[in-house]
């Protein structure tokens, strides 16, 4: 009887130490896990890039804007063929946190002097709203285009 009771100890110490495991991976406070936005409506999301003037600065494959960049302005292009697809955490991130990531082909020419992106904070001026439906405007202009690689016939 005591064995018994010894063992379902054990098991339970196991089971408690493997779900701590299992979890605990996944707890870093700053993980982004689980977080998803309501599904948006991409001609609203147009409507805000345009209302966001991010027309100023962006050019997007397949659409034609009223108000185009400014001569002398540098135009980050958006959308089109890409090799990498844009998934939405990254769309979400690229606006509301540009600084995360600059590619060094672009530390320069998108950056300050101390490499800061040159794109506006729109952290206090764009709602949630405004959010949902841009990254669903944006995301319905990338395509995928596999890399091409040169043709190697069989041994």
């Amino acid at each position: 009887m005591a064995r018994k009771r010894a063992i379902r100890i054990l098991f339970g110490a196991l089971g408690t130490a493997a779900a701590m495991l299992l979890f605990g991976a996944c707890s870093d406070p700053r993980s982004a896990a689980g977080f998803r936005l309501p599904d948006g409506k991409p001609d609203l999301g147009r409507a805000a890039f345009v209302r966001l003037n991010c027309t100023a600065c962006h050019t997007v494959a397949g659409e034609r804007f009223e108000n185009v960049p400014t001569p002398g302005v540098i135009v980050v292009p958006l959308g089109g063929e890409v090799v990498r697809v844009q998934t939405y955490g990254q769309l979400v991130t690229s606006i509301i946190n540009p600084q995360h990531i600059v590619d060094a082909k672009y530390q320069g020419k998108y950056t300050d002097a101390s490499g800061a992106s040159l794109m506006p904070d729109y952290t206090k001026t764009m709602t949630v709203d405004d959010m949902i439906h841009l990254v669903a405007f944006l995301q319905v202009h990338y395509r995928l285009k596999l890399p091409d690689y040169p043709y190697a016939p069989p041994l």
